[in-house]
């Protein structure tokens, strides 16, 4: 199967939107181990970039994007527009990532 488009804007430039198909979204719950916390709040004491926390972070926005392509994909679309992240914390240390936006059937323009 072709990749799937992707943008956060309304439209994709070069495409006309055939069909609208809906909200899609993907959705992922992580929560940080007992060694990740000791080392990261460890590394916050000398500041600087957290590494431990930002590759945790990237690793749950690229399973939820995932997430969300697979079930555009599933509804048949080739392309999602309006495309956002949103993070709420669940708990203390359980953190959703939810990636969504709207599933759509382009074609290339001529």
């Amino acid at each position: 199967m072709d990749a799937t488009l992707l943008t956060t804007s309304t439209s994709l430039e070069g495409y006309k939107i055939t069909k609208q198909l809906g909200l899609v979204r993907g959705i992922t719950v992580r929560s940080r181990s007992i060694l990740g916390n000791m080392a990261g709040g460890f590394m916050t004491i000398f500041g600087g970039r957290s590494s431990i926390y930002t590759e945790l972070c990237e690793n749950a926005r690229e399973e939820a994007l995932q997430l969300m392509i697979k079930h555009g994909r599933d509804i048949g679309a080739n392309a999602i527009i309006n495309m956002r992240y949103d993070a709420n914390e669940v708990m203390s240390g359980l953190t959703e990532v939810l990636a969504y936006g709207t599933a759509v059937v382009v074609e290339k323009t001529s």
